[in-house]
């Protein structure tokens, strides 16, 4: 390690900035961030940088309009950052800040740095920074988007929540093992899922009843469900929340709509458990599947339920926490992007388009015996796009009855199968010969139908076409 990284506590102490223009600004930027005074020595001082010092007025900072002229203009400095185009003048300063036992750092020239700026991801209190030693900022900067896409934006409050019961938690639990164990459990559980979210006033109340129970000897065994939309199926459509719940989890339920490859995101230990349902072939009741939910809950486990698309949108989503909420066991609700959003998208059929939809509705399409009962007048209306859910087998029944009650033959219909994943097929037809195209392509469950005039747009928009479309 040749560089030795250290966080210095700098509001209120001076940093030199010696030079004005748009790299000099971009220091400024960081160096008030973190607090700091500051004196501005260079010729010219750029309007972006004058604009920054003027919204940071609750500090004195002073601008001196001129070169630099020697070590005087660093006095009562803790940091000099140098930011001129003047090589002669940037290494002056450097052997200056040297002399005088002050942190140096020369833009774009490690050879004169003392200290080094890392990238960083704030989520104050908390700060992450990832240096290089000036050898490879642009490597420092891609590991830092990595970790900005780890840590959720409102991290920050855990560690501020934290830092506020930091001294009743030490007085309630003197016994270092156990303290450890008790903040083990509030960062990685339901507690700093609470404060993530906003709740901070109920967070606040369940530490104090959880505190109160440690030191008592009690166990820390309460259990949360985590409702997670998967998405239509790519796994990088997930939300970061999504990922950071599932990998949180000790166990996950998840059904066949889910791609294996999301599943395998979850924790290498925990415990992977299939509750998939298809028509004709229930192997697990909607029931049985609250049941664990609720159970597992109360063991203590903390429970990711991965659902395809939304949980709330054809999902049941709403039946599996209501067992949850009269039992009183904390759960989480992550949205995903609906099967129609990603077929839709995936497929170049814009949903909405001023020209051809100015509404569009979501439609279950399954058969309840041979029949799909809807109130068809209703939908039959111009300038909706329609898009139907688990319509495959109702295909032909929807094609006739949207037919008989209004809709012309020749409107364009599509049928998406398995879509956003690599091996996603789009069939387009009309209402009139979609039953016997889709015929003929043999098309598998995943698949959405969409019927309006926006799927006219599919064949100049289709960007995402890993198959050959039939049509």
């Amino acid at each position: 390690m040749e560089s030795l990284p250290l966080f210095h506590r700098a509001r209120g102490r001076l940093a030199v900035l010696v030079g004005g223009g748009q790299v000099a600004a971009r220091k400024a930027r960081l160096l008030l961030a973190a607090g700091m005074r500051l004196r501005v020595v260079a010729p010219a001082i750029g309007a972006e940088l004058r604009e920054q010092l003027a919204a940071a007025a609750d500090v004195e900072h002073e601008l001196i309009e001129r070169a630099y002229e020697g070590v005087g203009d660093l006095s009562e400095a803790m940091l000099v950052v140098v930011a001129t185009p003047d090589a002669a003048v940037n290494a002056r300063v450097a052997a200056d800040a040297e002399a005088r036992g002050t942190a140096v750092n020369v833009v774009d020239t490690p050879a004169l740095c003392s200290v080094y700026f890392p990238a960083l991801v704030d989520r104050s209190p908390l700060t992450v920074a990832i240096g290089s030693g000036g050898a490879s900022p642009v490597l420092a900067r891609q590991l830092r988007s990595r970790i900005e896409a780890m840590l959720p934006a409102s991290l920050g409050r855990v560690a501020a929540f934290a830092g506020r019961w930091r001294e009743a938690v030490a007085r309630a639990l003197p016994d270092l093992e156990q303290r450890r164990r008790f903040w083990e459990w509030l960062l990685d559980g339901p507690l700093a899922n609470q404060v993530l979210a906003g709740r901070e006033s109920q967070a606040a109340a369940d530490l104090e009843q959880a505190l109160e129970g440690a030191a008592r000897g009690e166990g820390l065994d309460r259990g949360e469900v985590y409702l997670i939309g998967a998405g239509p199926g790519d796994p990088d459509l997930l939300t970061f929340k999504a990922l950071r719940l599932l990998q949180q989890a000790d166990i996950v339920l998840y059904d066949r709509l889910v791609n294996p490859e999301i599943v395998d995101l979850a924790r290498r230990d925990a415990e992977r458990r299939y509750v998939g349902k298809r028509r004709g072939d229930h192997s697990v009741p909607q029931a049985d599947i609250n049941q664990q939910l609720l159970d597992l809950a109360l063991e203590g486990r903390r429970v990711a339920r991965l659902k395809g698309g939304d949980p709330f949108i054809f999902g049941r989503g709403g039946e599996e926490i209501e067992l949850l909420a009269r039992h009183g066991v904390p759960f989480q609700v992550v949205p995903g992007i609906t099967a129609a959003s990603g077929a839709a998208c995936y497929a170049g059929i814009p949903l909405t388009h001023r020209d051809h939809a100015q509404s569009v509705r979501f439609v279950a399409g399954y058969l309840k015996g041979d029949r799909v009962d809807h109130d068809w007048a209703s939908l039959c209306r111009p300038g909706e796009t329609l898009v139907f859910y688990m319509g495959l087998l109702g295909l032909p029944e929807i094609c006739r009855q949207l037919q008989q009650h209004g809709l012309a033959a020749e409107t364009p219909v599509a049928l998406v199968e398995r879509a956003t994943l690599p091996d996603q097929r789009t069939i387009t037809g009309t209402l009139a010969d979609m039953p016997e195209r889709v015929a003929a392509a043999m098309p598998q469950a995943p698949t959405l139908i969409i019927v309006g005039d926006v799927v006219r747009l599919h064949g100049d928009l289709g960007w995402f076409a890993p198959r050959q479309d039939a049509g």
